[in-house]
C-alpha cells in the first residue's frame, strides 16, 4: 500500500478532486481550498453556500458541475501547481463559478512559513551578525 508521502503533489490533488466529485455535482460556484504541510495534502474541502433564500425560504441548487466542467476545473487546479515555487507549507484556494457553461477558477496560492523552523536551522551567530549591521 501507497504512502501519501509517496505520492506527488499533483497525484494528490487529483486524489482531491475524485474524492469531491460527488460535492462538485450538485455546486455551480463555491471554493475548493487544500491545505499543504511538508508537500502533502492534509484538510481539503469545500466552501460554498448552496442554498438560495427568498420570500422566507430555502430553495436546491438544481444544477451544478458536469462531468466535462469538473473535469476542466481539475485541469486547471492541477496545472496551478506550477506556480507554486519553493514552499512547503501553506494553502491553495480554488474560487470556482459556472458562467455561460463554462467553468471560471481563480486559483490563490499562500505560502505559511514556521519561525520556530528557521531558528532551528540556521546557526545562532548568523542573527547576531546581521543583526548588528541595521542596529549596531
Amino acid at each position: 500500500m501507497l504512502k501519501t508521502e509517496q505520492l506527488s503533489l499533483a497525484r494528490q490533488m487529483d486524489m482531491v478532486f475524485k474524492e469531491l466529485q460527488e460535492e462538485l455535482s450538485g455546486l455551480s460556484s463555491g471554493t475548493v481550498f487544500v491545505q499543504i504541510r511538508n508537500n502533502m495534502i492534509g484538510k481539503f474541502g469545500i466552501r460554498h453556500n448552496p442554498l438560495s433564500g427568498r420570500s422566507g425560504g430555502f430553495t436546491d441548487v438544481k444544477e451544478g458541475m458536469t462531468d466535462g466542467q469538473q473535469s476542466s476545473f481539475r485541469l486547471m487546479a492541477l496545472e496551478s501547481l506550477k506556480y507554486k515555487r519553493r514552499w512547503t507549507h501553506g494553502e491553495i484556494s480554488y474560487e470556482f463559478a459556472i458562467r455561460k457553461g463554462m467553468v471560471i477558477v481563480d486559483a490563490t496560492l499562500e505560502s505559511n512559513y514556521n519561525m520556530a523552523n528557521l531558528m532551528i536551522r540556521t546557526p545562532r551567530n548568523a542573527y547576531a551578525e546581521s543583526s548588528e549591521q541595521f542596529f549596531g
